[in-house]
């Protein structure tokens, strides 16, 4: 009934951890049982190892929150020694959650070295982060051209021996050019979306409130924009798809499977719910029970031509013809 696919990667449920808001899967073990999550994310690995943003990084909104952490993170070599082997340990042998890393790079060249590292080191799956807005003075220089789209992806699939997915941004005129880019890239699927950039101002000191002004919008005020872009390159792209977006009920996963979604990720509701993910998984089961249905017949549903019924007139309200004698 949950279990679904993306690409070569099989999932036994549809709920997956969103890079950044849930560590490496680790810190989150003493919440709920994670054997029953279908992947965990990492959040984002770089080559070298990165101080992040000034402070202040985060700020609550009102239907969500504003974050500038910069990819903050001790770089490839630490992660590999350290954090990686503590996410395998979950994994079981592949009896608990696949392991899918995601990376990021400043050029084609450190999206490589990650690809060629991490595929070695036997994870399930890479995410490539084309999309931070928190980094590179907020020039997303990756996911807003579809000629460097294309190129990244291209050549992290000349070194990836795991499936590949794109992680899109929502900051661009029309992610469907991307995603496009991707899939002819050669990815194996896209994650839809990142944040959107936003800003929060402090009135009386006249001031930005982030320590380096703008940061990346998440929760549930970006659902909307989340499940339209999924709904999109649904339409355009055959690769599976991965949506993120304010998911935060078991309602919302399903909502993005009907736009086209394979799987979701959950992110910012995990801060205030570290065991959100598992009591998700089901909830999901419970819907989908009452409805008689699979994620996989619902998948891409809203895409299919609606059904128009013929309603038959009952006797209540049915109109008598007239007896003609001649």
């Amino acid at each position: 009934m949950l279990k679904t696919s993306l690409g070569t990667l099989l999932l036994d449920n549809p709920i997956l951890s969103a890079s950044g808001t849930f560590g490496s899967g680790w810190e989150g073990r003493m919440f709920s049982d994670l054997a029953q999550v279908g992947a965990l994310v990492s959040k984002t690995v770089t080559v070298h190892p990165r101080p992040g943003n000034p402070p202040p990084r985060i700020w609550e909104t009102a239907s969500g929150m504003l974050n500038s952490i910069g990819l903050e993170n001790k770089g490839a070599d630490y992660f590999l020694a350290e954090s990686l082997p503590k996410m395998q340990q979950l994994a079981n042998g592949g009896r608990g959650p696949r392991i899918i890393i995601n990376i990021g790079g400043e050029s084609i060249d450190e999206f490589v070295q990650l690809a060629e590292r991490f595929s070695a080191a036997g994870v399930d799956a890479l995410e490539v982060n084309l999309s931070c807005p928190n980094v590179q003075e907020g020039r997303l220089l990756f996911s807003t051209e579809p000629r460097l789209t294309e190129q990244a992806l291209r050549a992290v699939k000349r070194v990836a021996t795991v499936p590949v997915f794109a992680k899109l941004s929502p900051n661009v005129t029309d992610i469907t050019e991307i995603a496009r880019a991707a899939e002819q890239g050669g990815a194996d699927g896209i994650t839809a979306i990142n944040t959107l950039i936003g800003m929060a101002i402090d009135w009386r000191k006249q001031r930005p409130i982030l320590g380096r002004g703008i940061g990346g919008l998440s929760g549930p005020a970006i659902k909307p924009v989340a499940l339209r872009m999924v709904y999109e390159c649904a339409r355009t792209v055959k690769i599976p798809i991965l949506g993120v977006g304010g998911v935060r009920s078991a309602t919302d996963v399903l909502d993005f499977v009907c736009a086209g979604a394979s799987a979701v990720q959950i992110g910012t509701a995990q801060f205030t719910d570290p065991a959100l993910m598992v009591r998700l998984k089901d909830e999901l089961r419970t819907l989908l029970t009452e409805a008689r249905m699979t994620i996989a017949e619902l998948r891409g549903s809203a895409h299919r031509p609606a059904a128009i019924p013929t309603a038959k007139p009952t006797a209540a309200c049915a109109v008598a013809t007239p007896e003609v004698k001649g």
